[in-house]
């Protein structure tokens, strides 16, 4: 197996916010910058494995800081996590009013990319070479995500989920449930 340092496949875009990329409150739609951040993580991943990829999955989508027409936005991507066939793209979205310099962090997220043969089956990827304390943060992070995805997904998706173990829990939420007896 080889084995690829972080840096070698780290990608950065920049483009700027025109009023053709605005919703109707007038800042740029969420989805417009969604599309942005499939394109990098296709590109991170495709240049980590010299190969096709698709996106598998994105976590964590929280758009914190709203983005203005006329910003510049900058997009900087990296692979965070391999498996077998897939890698996890770290991405961080920042805009930039370029007439003041001022600079917000707007959205971070996590993509899964797997990587695919001309025929569309899964092929393995490199290796990573991580050369700092941040790159083993964001890889073990990675490894966390996935390991609390399966456990909900076992824990809720079980054939014997019974929601009654759970009403104490949803005592604190604005929520009143009001089942059928036959439920």
């Amino acid at each position: 197996m080889n084995y690829k340092k972080i840096d070698d496949t780290r990608i950065s875009i920049s483009e700027l916010m025109q009023p053709s990329h605005s919703n109707f409150g007038g800042k740029i739609h969420g989805g417009y910058i969604l599309n942005l951040m499939d394109q990098i993580a296709f590109a991170c991943a495709s240049k980590h494995s010299e190969t096709y990829c698709v996106t598998a999955s994105v976590d964590t989508v929280d758009f914190l800081n709203p983005i203005e027409i006329g910003d510049l936005v900058t997009m900087k991507a990296s692979i965070n996590f391999v498996g077998r066939t897939s890698m996890v793209v770290g991405i961080r979205v920042e805009s930039e009013n370029i007439r003041t310099g001022d600079v917000k962090h707007c959205n971070s997220s996590y993509f899964t990319m797997v990587a695919k043969d001309d025929q569309g089956n899964s092929v393995e990827v490199p290796g990573l070479i991580i050369n700092d304390n941040t790159e083993v943060k964001r890889f073990l992070k990675a490894i966390k995500r996935t390991e609390t995805k399966k456990n909900r997904k076992q824990e809720f998706d079980s054939e014997d989920f019974s929601h009654t173990n759970y009403l104490d829990d949803l005592k604190k939420y604005r929520v009143k449930v009001e089942l059928p007896d036959s439920y």
